[in-house]
């Protein structure tokens, strides 16, 4: 069964069924092979409650996106500005397991610094603070264009994880 089919069959509340099917995927991670089907098929509030399963999956076990990062980051610029929170959440919580997977969704992430929704720039925000933590590589490059945001960033809550980012940098 595909996560899509395990989304549409419950007749749970809409954060009971993240929460199960979070559960499902941590107790059986082949779901995941069905990953970028059930995304392509999903509807936009489905795609929603598919990327918030896989963020709580990741906050538990950051390891288990490990052959699916690129069809999260397939999703930082979805529509639905639920996909592109939860999807930046996804990368925020694998980005130390894997830093240069992560790091393909920077381009994405940085689009979304601009977004109107709050929560997405925040997601966006805290998804870049952890990609600058954990890629070296990257981190100067990235550093310089977070101190760029915060000149235009208006939201405090959303400039106080970049400026917290930047503080465990130091």
């Amino acid at each position: 069964m595909s996560l899509l089919e395990e989304l549409r069959k419950s007749d749970r509340k809409s954060k009971e069924q993240v929460t199960y099917l979070s559960t499902l995927i941590k107790k059986n991670i082949k779901l995941l092979d069905s990953l970028k089907e059930s995304l392509a098929n999903a509807k936009p509030p489905e795609r929603g409650a598919l990327m918030e399963a896989l963020e709580y999956a990741t906050q538990d076990n950051s390891t288990i996106l490990k052959n699916h990062l690129n069809e999260v980051v397939d999703y930082l610029n979805d529509k639905a500005p639920k996909v592109k929170w939860e999807a930046a959440r996804v990368l925020a919580n694998t980005a130390k397991e894997y830093p240069s997977d992560v790091a393909k969704g920077v381009e994405k992430l940085l689009i979304n610094t601009k977004d109107a929704g709050t929560v997405v720039r925040w997601s966006a925000a805290f998804a870049l603070g952890e990609i600058a933590k954990n890629n070296q590589k990257i981190q100067a490059n990235l550093v310089k264009q977070i101190n760029e945001i915060l000149k235009t960033e208006k939201n405090n809550g959303v400039k106080n994880v970049y400026l917290k980012a930047l503080k465990d940098l130091h």
